[in-house]
């Protein structure tokens, strides 16, 4: 004998996934207003990050290392640094893909991979600016940051190699981030099915 209280359930479960359903057509996709809150988190959270990877570094006597033991463990540097830069970056941009995802009911991944988009974007605009105007707009050379005393040529053996570990892992890290977000609203859903 079929229960009456299991078929309204059923059909209760069914109305919710057809309202859902109707909402996400009408509001998923990528929420551009969400995607530039997670950028703006994304690099905020980045900057201090990796202000405190160079104020550790700088804490150990990183800065202090004469040319010659510089370039003698270059690749321990790199590799130590590249990897730490890697975390800080890959920290940040979850935590702006769960803000953009949690902001947007919908399409928690793809409103992480807007997010690291427009810091894309953003980026490369900079970097054409830079190029145009020359040295002399170049913010960060005016600035006087603790540097490792090691030639351009030891650093830009594997600049290649890491610019695209930095992309791949931020947009990766903003997706997840973006789905954890996300899950908050799923949740939200489940509970509206149990009552």
């Amino acid at each position: 004998m079929l229960d009456v209280r299991d078929d309204a359930g059923a059909r209760e479960r069914h109305r919710m996934r057809a309202i859902r359903a109707r909402q996400q057509e009408e509001f998923g996709g990528v929420n551009w207003g969400a995607a530039f809150f997670g950028w703006l988190v994304a690099i905020g959270l980045g900057a201090l990050l990796v202000g405190l990877l160079a104020a550790m570094g700088a804490a150990v006597g990183l800065t202090e290392l004469s040319e010659t033991e510089a370039a003698g463990n270059a690749s321990e540097l790199g590799i130590g640094g590249a990897a730490g830069l890697l975390v800080a970056l890959g920290l940040a941009y979850y935590c702006g893909g769960y803000v953009a995802g949690r902001m947007s009911r919908f399409d928690g991944a793809r409103q992480g991979m807007g997010a690291w988009l427009i810091g894309l974007i953003v980026t490369v605009i900079l970097a054409i600016a830079a190029a145009l105007l020359g040295a002399e707009y170049n913010v960060l050379e005016r600035l006087d940051l603790p540097a490792l005393p090691v030639g351009d040529s030891e650093l830009a053996s594997g600049g290649a190699l890491a610019l695209a570990a930095v992309v791949l892992v931020t947009l990766l890290a903003a997706m997840a981030g973006g789905k954890g977000g996300e899950h908050y609203h799923r949740r939200v859903d489940r509970a509206g099915f149990l009552e």
